[in-house]
């Protein structure tokens, strides 16, 4: 999926006249758009000026109908005409990934595999998320944050007043002092020089002082348009995000119908199974019991964690599947290798030969990408897609209701034959003791 298919492209932005991007761009009655001057110089050029027609459809109209293009101007004042520029501005320069999260420790804009290596132990979140959580400050305006700045520069300037004043005053003392005792200065000479001293003393005390409150407030005055321009950033955050997720959704259905050409038809594995698993007839459903099935103990069987494979394994091109996970509260899904270890401690990671995520306690979803990802759940997950490639090496992870991405593994190396994986996860006592259901598709790649 490519992260610039969903920006505006230029052509959309080039006025028909011109041929250029759009100055002070307008609409007319018909909805064809033009730059102010093109559109009102071409009109005024005409020997009939009162048929004033649209170049583009020919339809007439008068030159009062002419309403400025708010979104045109709003788009080119942020630049996002220009979808190279606006996807370098978004894209992290390290892993040359779409800067989609924010790190609330280091106030920074990530990248999801910044977030995975640097910002690992961090507490990273969606820019949606962060521009909702701020949207309450936004509601301080410009103007506000603005006075405060005046407000602050009119201090520093009455204090460099009260500092002017206080030389002046100085001056005054010392020259009063030097006319009083100018007559008696042998014998006052020590006390004129005391009174001088003095009186310096107070001044540099008062420009001290008065340093030290302008560096305060000039810190402040710092602080506050620092934040100004914070809000401002995540403002337009916000405001890209929902310019983009109306396209984001079309590329995500378009991406969901494209994988689904590669979908298989699976079946679990009862060789596989823990023997506390119970398997519908048709093997496409599992879920874990209280009770114990006294089974042998073959390699292929997982001895000590109630999870199962499919029968079907894959050692080249392209494969998806979908899984049912309505009602359940923990469960994990992925593909792992034929190697894994079955029995013993299991842990689930890529380097052990697991890529898979889980959902714990009905609302905490992590990718288990060693350490564990904690990844956004904006609604309850009832239908998971996994998609492999395996000469590509990725492996991805989607909602399949809401066809948006949840997490992928990318720059993976396989070299055996994939299963896919699936664990109901433990019953606890019949509040996860919803199966996990293998989706049926009537083709097979």
């Amino acid at each position: 999926m490519s992260a610039a298919s969903c920006v505006l492209t230029e052509a959309q932005f080039l006025c028909s006249i011109c041929l250029d991007v759009f100055t002070d761009p307008v609409t007319i009655p018909c909805g064809h758009n033009f730059c102010k001057t093109c559109i009102t110089e071409h009109w005024n050029s005409t020997k009939l000026k009162a048929r004033k027609s649209c170049l583009v459809c020919l339809v007439s109209y008068c030159e009062t109908h002419l309403k400025s293009h708010l979104t045109m101007s709003v788009l080119k004042r942020h630049q996002l005409i220009d979808p190279v520029k606006n996807l370098e501005d978004r894209m992290c320069t390290k892993h040359d990934k779409l800067l989609e999260l924010f790190c609330k420790n280091d106030q920074t804009f990530v990248c999801l595999l910044c977030s995975v290596s640097d910002h690992r132990t961090h507490n990273v979140v969606p820019l949606k998320e962060e521009y909702e959580e701020k949207k309450p400050e936004l509601g301080k305006t410009e103007a506000e944050i603005q006075q405060m700045i005046e407000e602050r520069t009119l201090k520093i300037q009455d204090i460099k007043s009260r500092v002017v004043l206080s030389q002046e005053d100085s001056d005054r003392e010392i020259a009063e002092g030097v006319q009083v005792f100018l007559a008696l200065m042998e014998s006052v000479e020590s006390s004129l020089n005391k009174l001088i001293d003095t009186v310096k003393r107070k001044q540099k005390e008062t420009e001290i002082a008065a340093e030290g409150f302008i560096k305060d407030l000039e810190q402040e005055i710092s602080k506050l348009k620092k934040r100004s321009d914070q809000l401002h950033v995540l403002q337009m955050v916000g405001q890209l995000e929902e310019t983009l997720s109306r396209h984001m959704k079309k590329v995500f259905e378009a991406e969901m119908k494209r994988i689904k050409n590669y979908a298989v038809d699976l079946t679990l594995n009862p060789d596989t199974a823990h023997p506390n698993l119970i398997l519908s007839d048709d093997w496409k459903q599992v879920y874990c019991s209280n009770v114990k099935k006294n089974l042998s103990d073959s390699p292929e069987r997982f001895a000590t964690c109630p999870c199962v494979l499919s029968k079907e394994g894959f050692s080249s091109g392209r494969f998806y599947f979908e899984v049912q996970v309505r009602g359940k509260t923990d469960w994990d899904l992925g593909v792992a290798r034929e190697s894994i270890n079955r029995k013993g401690k299991i842990t689930l990671n890529p380097h052990n030969g697991y890529w898979t995520i889980c959902l714990k306690n009905e609302s905490k979803l992590y990718a288990l990408a060693g350490p564990p990802v904690r990844l956004s759940l904006k609604s309850q997950l009832e239908n998971v897609g996994v998609f492999v490639d395996y000469e590509e090496g990725v492996v991805s992870f989607y909602d399949a209701d809401a066809t948006a991405p949840i997490y992928f593994f990318t720059g993976c190396s396989f070299t055996e034959k994939l299963y896919p994986y699936f664990s109901p996860d433990v019953n606890h006592s019949g509040k996860n003791s919803a199966p996990l259901i293998v989706s049926h598709f009537n083709h097979t790649q």
